[in-house]
């Protein structure tokens, strides 16, 4: 049974309902030699509190997306086949260029919200480069079909998840692709391709998506690997201009140093709550050594750069939640480099799927602008929507459009 699926799920919720009954009904009925009785009544107590606490776990995996399959929760997961010295640039001196095309087949994802908004797509790409062999999903705009589109190039947001996080963490629990498809319809948004690979490569540890010689190669993952495949595939923007990177937490981490660090891939990234040195994941295989660390920091390789990149970079937090940090970056950034920073208030939660949800809108409007590739629309607009204020207050501080309320402050 999939950790994530719904049999599992409602599998939980009836043997919880037995848990629940079966003292209330054998409790006094029991029989035998006082410590049968004892023995039989404490293995009832225990196995509701398991069923209680197995529920409330997978509720609280499946509402944030924390493991995606057993072997990412019980940490016997490994996607790397090799991982070879790949030289400062991560591509080992292979001309990228050359290598044949790569076609995939993909099949509908399945899992909470995947079959939304046209439905994700999912396939198993085995990197030529990296050495890593995993899942990546592809999501499509509304126009990418349309035949007028038919020889339109789309561009792309790589999206990342925390850790632990699934790679389905965008579409599941952040329903990108739900708030974005109506608004890419009446041209608000660009027709961005929505692409998640996995980043849970190694077993109960983060790669901070770097290149660690003989353990993992995540950056050339991410960075070469990925992108060659969905340039193979589909009718995606070249890059830098056409690229850009988004995360949330440890993935925002990721967003804003690979931008920093190649900005001959991505042109934009978006960080929501990271932060810069890679010791900010007790966990991060990239804070192992004062080198890693260096070298994975997007403050140090922005201060260090003997030509600023040329990269915009949209970054959000709270105190001592990534602000701080997007504030740093802001500082060490020099032209072309360009930083956006949102202020966002405690008030608006905490470290959470909550508080990241609401702010997908307002970074993937900016992404369009910095872009500069919106405006194309597909068949009929969508009708107007009537204004609604339910909730409104919370969504309008954590996604940093509350300015005329006082509570957010824009950079």
């Amino acid at each position: 049974m999939s950790l994530t699926g719904t049999p599992f799920l409602y599998t939980l919720i009836a043997l919880s309902v037995v848990a629940l009954v079966l003292p209330l009904v054998l409790w006094s009925r029991v029989r035998g030699p006082r410590a049968l009785r004892t023995a039989t009544r404490a293995l009832m107590l225990l196995f509701a509190q398991g069923t209680a606490v197995a529920l409330v776990f997978t509720l609280v995996n499946n509402a944030n997306s924390l493991y995606d399959n057993w072997a990412d929760l019980l940490g016997t997961g490994d996607h790397v086949q090799q991982a070879a010295d790949l030289g400062a640039d991560g591509t080992g001196g292979i001309a990228l260029k050359r290598l044949p095309k790569l076609r995939q087949t993909f099949r509908p994802a399945t899992g909470p919200g995947m079959g939304a908004a046209g439905g994700v797509r999912v396939t198993q790409l085995k990197g030529r480069v990296s050495g890593v062999n995993a899942e990546v999903y592809v999501w499509l705009p509304p126009q990418y079909d349309e035949p007028a589109y038919r020889h339109h190039r789309f561009p792309v947001v790589e999206l990342l998840p925390g850790y632990p996080g699934s790679a389905k963490a965008w579409f599941g629990s952040l329903h990108a692709h739900e708030q974005l498809e109506p608004l890419m319809r009446d041209g608000q948004v660009a027709p961005f391709i929505l692409v998640a690979p996995r980043t849970n490569l190694l077993a109960g540890v983060d790669t901070g998506c770097a290149n660690i010689p003989g353990t993992v190669n995540a950056d050339t993952w991410l960075s070469v690997d990925v992108p060659m495949m969905v340039m193979d595939n589909f009718r995606a923007e070249s890059a830098p201009r056409g690229w850009a990177v988004a995360g949330y937490s440890a993935g925002a981490h990721c967003a804003a140093k690979l931008a920093v660090a190649h900005p001959d891939r991505y042109g934009a990234a978006v960080s929501l709550s990271g932060y810069n040195d890679p010791i900010g994941e007790r966990d991060s295989l990239a804070a192992q050594t004062p080198a890693l660390r260096a070298g994975n920091n997007p403050y140090l390789l922005l201060r260090r750069a003997p030509v600023p990149p040329r990269v915009s970079l949209y970054l959000s937090g709270q105190p001592h939640d990534g602000y701080e940090a997007a504030v740093a970056l802001e500082q060490a950034a020099k032209a072309p480099t360009t930083v956006h920073v949102v202020y966002i208030p405690r008030s608006a939660g905490g470290h959470t799927m909550a508080l990241w949800r609401p702010q997908v809108v307002p970074a993937f409007r900016w992404l369009t602008e910095v872009t500069g590739l919106g405006h194309v629309t597909a068949g009929r607009a969508a009708p107007p929507r009537s204004p609604s204020t339910a909730g409104a207050r919370p969504a309008e501080l954590a996604s940093g459009t509350a300015s005329r309320a006082g509570a957010v402050r824009r950079r």
